[in-house]
C-alpha cells in the first residue's frame, strides 16, 4: 500500500511511516493541512490517514475539500478526540474510519489494509505491461512469473512508469511524484533508480519495456 499521513506530530509521523516500512509498505508524510490537501490531490494513495488538529487546515476541511473534488480514496482520521460527539461528527463528515490516540500500530494497519481493500476494485488490485505485473496490495512484482525483489523507492518508481505506460514521463514529474524534489537539473537519483530497476526487471529478460527517450524523459512499453 501507499499511504498518505497527514500529522503534525513529528513522533506519531515517525512512529507510523517506521511500522509502515516494517511492514513493507510506503508512507508520505505531511505535516499540516494545506501540503496534506494538496498532495492528496496529486497523489496516488490506496488510503489516508489524517490528524482533525493540524496547521494551516484542519482536518475536517481537508476532508471537505476532498471530497469536493471527488477524490475517492478512503480516509482514516487519527485523532485524540475520542468522545463519542467527536468520532461521529468526524465519520459524518466523511472519514471512512476512526482510530483515537494513542493506538496500537498492529490496529492501525488492520484498519488501513480493510480500508485499501474496500476501495480498490478487483479490476485495479494489479498493475501489468507486458508480461510484467505488479500487485498494488502485496507489492509483489513479477515478469514471466518470477518473483523480483526491488525496494520501496524503485517500487513507487515502477508503479508511477506503468500506470503511465505508453507516455513519456518526464525527469520534473518523477522527481515530484516519487520524491517530492523541486527539479534539480544535476540530480542524477533518477538515472540511478532508473538504472538499478533496469537491472532487475529487464536485464534478465528477452524484451526491455523501460525505453530512455533522450532529453526528455522515459517510457514504459509492452
Amino acid at each position: 500500500m501507499k499511504i498518505l499521513v497527514i500529522e503534525d506530530d513529528q513522533q506519531v509521523c515517525s512512529f507510523i511511516e517506521k511500522g509502515l516500512t516494517d511492514a513493507g509498505h510506503s508512507a508520505d508524510i505531511a505535516h499540516d493541512g494545506q501540503r496534506g490537501l494538496y498532495l492528496a490531490q496529486n497523489g496516488l494513495y490506496d488510503v489516508i490517514t489524517l490528524d482533525r488538529m493540524l496547521p494551516k487546515l484542519d482536518g475536517l476541511s481537508v476532508i471537505k475539500n476532498l471530497k469536493a473534488e471527488f477524490i475517492p480514496t478512503p480516509i482514516l482520521i487519527l485523532s485524540a478526540l475520542g468522545d463519542v460527539d467527536n468520532r461521529v461528527l468526524g465519520l459524518k463528515n466523511g472519514g471512512d474510519d476512526y482510530l483515537v490516540k494513542p493506538f496500537v500500530f498492529e490496529e492501525l494497519l488492520a484498519r488501513l489494509e480493510i480500508l485499501a481493500r474496500r476501495n480498490v476494485p478487483q479490476a485495479t488490485q494489479s498493475l501489468s505491461v507486458g508480461d510484467l505485473h505488479i500487485d498494488l496490495l502485496s507489492r509483489k512484482v513479477t515478469r514471466e512469473g518470477k518473483d523480483i525483489d526491488i525496494q520501496s523507492r524503485e517500487f513507487k518508481l515502477l508503479e508511477y512508469l506503468v500506470r503511465h505506460k505508453g507516455q513519456l514521463v518526464t525527469r520534473m514529474m518523477l522527481l515530484q511524484a516519487v520524491w517530492d524534489y523541486n527539479f534539480d537539473p544535476q540530480t542524477n537519483v533518477i538515472d540511478v533508480h532508473i538504472s538499478r530497476l533496469r537491472s532487475k526487471i529487464d536485464k534478465d529478460f528477452k524484451t526491455p519495456i523501460i525505453r530512455t527517450v533522450r532529453g526528455s524523459g522515459y517510457t514504459i512499453e509492452d
